[in-house]
């Protein structure tokens, strides 16, 4: 079976199929925010582009990349996490450099983004414009192979647990407040240099907090940004971002209808000043 074959499989399954050149590893067409490959643009392109790898968008699943990069090694760094037991059976991939990809569905109502770094030697690949190569890729490193003995029985991909993405979150956010920006933090208290803008900046790295505050700090966070200027377009994904680093964020639903009524309350003349 052909690259074309398995790209055609791929998409019949539901992926977003992404030609991927197998010199540069780069993607071979425009993905970012465009549909997904048809199987008859698949038929065409792989006719015309016989050797092409073929990666898939991470928009409706994330993938943990396990990997050794130097010190950094992914495998004993994910066998001494605390919450390893939430990793339960699922899809899995031996990528071309002897590493790991770990597949899960993502849970429809709840947001999750990359995650560079999550431990040392693992990254999370969550972003709906991202992707990962996937069977029977190739490159100077190796073959992509899917992991059929370490996989759920079956070879199926299942939805991650609740647990287990709160699990993930938490760890990103407890990393993003041990900075070695700590001393600059420090001299900026001390000196008087923070104010709200300030605020804003940490929020969108922070996130809107739990569930008993986050609607009021969504509020604050948009008025803010309205109050300042900021385009209506914007504050959408600048809200969007801070919600994907709560650790406990609003439904995608939730976080629209709140942006948007204060978007149009705003345009009517009746925003307030945060």
């Amino acid at each position: 079976m052909g690259m074309k074959e398995y790209a055609l499989g791929y998409q019949a399954k539901g992926f977003s199929v992404i030609p991927i050149s197998p010199i540069s590893k780069k993607p071979m067409i425009k993905f970012a925010d465009k549909p997904a490959m048809t199987a008859e643009e698949i038929n065409q392109f792989w006719t015309d582009n016989p050797t092409a790898n073929i990666a898939l968008k991470t928009d409706k699943f994330f993938v943990i990349d396990i990997d050794v990069h130097g010190k950094d090694n992914g495998y004993e760094s994910l066998a001494k996490w605390e919450n390893l037991n939430l990793i339960t059976p699922t899809l899995q991939a031996i990528t071309a450099s002897g590493g790991k990809h770990i597949f899960y569905f993502k849970h429809q109502d709840i947001s999750m983004t990359q995650m560079i770094a999550f431990l040392p030697g693992v990254d999370i690949k969550a972003h709906p414009n991202n992707y990962v190569l996937v069977a029977p890729s190739k490159t100077k490193k190796g073959v992509y192979r899917w992991d059929k003995e370490k996989s759920r029985a079956g070879g199926t991909m299942v939805t991650a647990s609740r647990a287990l993405v709160m699990a993930i979150k938490q760890e990103y956010l407890k990393k993003s407040k041990k900075s070695e920006l700590d001393d600059i933090r420090y001299q900026n208290y001390s000196s008087g240099k923070r104010n709200r803008t300030t605020e804003l900046f940490e929020m969108i790295v922070l996130g809107f907090g739990d569930q008993g505050s986050r609607n009021d700090t969504l509020a604050k966070f948009v008025g803010s940004l309205l109050s300042r200027g900021v385009e209506a377009e914007y504050v959408m994904q600048l809200s969007e971002l801070a919600n994907n680093n709560s650790t406990d964020p609003l439904s995608d639903i939730e976080l629209k209808r709140t942006v948007e009524s204060m978007i149009s309350k705003d345009m009517r003349g009746g925003g307030r000043h945060w």
